[in-house]
């Protein structure tokens, strides 16, 4: 039985560049027949890093079997993995991630969840001398995976070593850091054959704060009023999605990579009240409100929120 490993749910360019990187450590190096999968489909800009890598799309998957063995990585928590996860043997966990917890696994485990900003950038550490045997597709991999979970070094989840360890690959490949990140992150602002829903649960993790249950979405796109153009639909369409997904609210931030500030999405008093205490904002009677410097949703959004 090949050992599967997976990102979480709605994968961004982390969560599905990460699981081809460790899969093609664990079948080349380590010598353990290794598959990525997915746990949904990929975003834009993560769609573009295959073809641009010549990289086959992983197999989708709902969910895992009994005794399955598996690797997670980019993520601890149990509400972005497979419903049947604790019932998987689960053999290592990867991450740059808060622990959450709720996990149970067969044994003891192989856990290394570190303070940087991409999974990718762990995952090189780990390997050691072997990072030098990737072959050239792994290592673009692992560089897109850097530049898009530190919106090219802006994000301040970045880390010297992420920096250093993505400036090594890119000299490898040859390839001009800004000149790449562009291209991608013009792959990521590409929403407009996304229905509004898609749109809400493409980069989206729900957290409990104050009793309520939140699905925060996070857009990161250069063209920022592309996306708010739609804010009308998009704040309809909240209702339908938080009631589907078991939320109380959904919350979209509109992060615009260039000038580095998020735009949030104000439909209702309950938003209103979440932006004016955790941002120390005035939002008023606007159905939006922008919030400077905002770009990371792991070290700015979450641990900010508040009721």
């Amino acid at each position: 039985m090949s050992t599967l490993v997976f990102g979480h749910k709605s994968p961004d360019t982390d969560s599905t560049g990460s699981p081809i990187l460790w899969a093609w450590y664990l079948n080349e190096v380590k010598g353990v027949e290794a598959e990525a999968v997915l746990l949904g489909e990929p975003n834009t800009e993560a769609a573009f890093v295959l073809q641009k890598w010549d990289l086959p799309k992983p197999r989708l998957i709902d969910d895992v079997a009994e005794g399955q063995a598996c690797v997670v990585v980019d993520t601890n928590n149990p509400a972005e993995l497979p419903a049947s996860i604790n019932a998987a043997d689960v053999q290592a966990i990867i991450d740059h991630h808060k622990l959450v917890g709720g996990l149970e696994t067969k044994g003891p485990i192989d856990i290394t969840i570190r303070p940087l900003a991409c999974t990718a950038t762990l995952m090189i550490d780990l390997m050691g001398d072997d990072a030098a045997k990737m072959p050239n597709w792994a290592k673009g991999a692992a560089l897109s995976c850097i530049l898009s979970d530190t919106l090219e070094f802006r994000s301040p989840t970045t880390t010297d070593h992420d920096r250093a360890v993505a400036e090594g690959l890119a000299a490898d490949l040859g390839v001009s850091i800004p000149d790449y990140a562009a291209e991608m992150f013009a792959a990521k602002s590409d929403v407009s054959h996304f229905s509004d829903a898609e749109l809400l649960r493409m980069d989206s993790k729900t957290y409990e704060v104050g009793g309520k249950t939140f699905r925060v979405s996070v857009l990161e796109t250069t063209a920022p009023a592309t996306v708010l153009s739609r804010k009308a639909s998009l704040m309809d369409s909240m209702i339908t999605v938080a009631k589907e997904d078991g939320a109380d609210q959904v919350l979209l931030f509109v992060i615009d990579i260039l000038r580095e500030e998020a735009t949030l999405l104000v439909p209702n008093d309950l938003v209103r009240q979440v932006a004016e205490k955790s941002f120390s904002t005035v939002v008023g009677d606007a159905d939006q409100v922008v919030l400077p410097g905002i770009v990371s949703r792991k070290k700015q959004i979450i641990p900010n929120l508040a009721l």
